[in-house]
């Protein structure tokens, strides 16, 4: 295992590289979908709408709501823009005629594809050339990150996998790290 703080850094100093590998990281991380969005008048709010919706197709809005943390007149925008684009499909939901559900459109799938391509190959990449224990320790990191989020915070807990939208429950997570309803 590699030492955070060769070199005689402080503590301080290495979680200062932290954060400035992780701003910078994700920098780069971004500028590809960001120079694609762009030409279309987009931008990353777009990104994570399309990208959401691709995951769950048939999500409702007030799910994508929970899932992006935004308030509804943050998505608003956005996602009329997307329908308006025709990159994204509203319809009804079938158990639910007052429910909206969201679903990528052809053009949508396309655009979302060739945006996560660009990442997908990016963070391929990079785990080839850092190896399978450094890319495990990166998901340990990132799960670790997102799990603790701030406390107290009312968080929406989704899992998603390739079937898509897996559970969902809104729960409080307290300083103490306890969900509670």
């Amino acid at each position: 295992m590699i030492d955070p703080i060769a070199n005689n850094e402080t503590r301080a100093d290495a979680l200062r590289l932290a954060i400035e590998q992780f701003y910078f990281g994700y920098r780069a991380f971004t500028a590809p979908p960001d120079r694609i969005l762009d030409q279309r008048g987009l931008g990353r709010v777009h990104h994570r709408i399309l990208y959401f919706v691709g995951r769950n197709q048939h999500i409702s809005v007030k799910d994508l709501l929970a899932l992006l943390d935004v308030s509804k007149q943050a998505l608003n925008a956005p996602l009329r823009q997307l329908i308006e684009m025709k990159l994204i499909a509203m319809g009804t939901a079938e158990h639910d005629g007052r429910v909206r559900q969201l679903s990528l459109t052809a053009s949508g799938s396309k655009l979302e594809a060739q945006l996560s391509g660009t990442q997908m190959k990016q963070l391929q990449a990079v785990f080839d050339q850092v190896g399978t224990d450094a890319e495990a320790g990166w998901h340990q990191v990132m799960r670790a990150l997102t799990e603790k989020g701030l406390a107290p915070v009312r968080t929406p807990v989704l899992l998603v996998a390739n079937t898509g939208l897996i559970e969902k429950q809104n729960q409080k997570t307290h300083l103490d790290g306890e969900a509670r309803k």
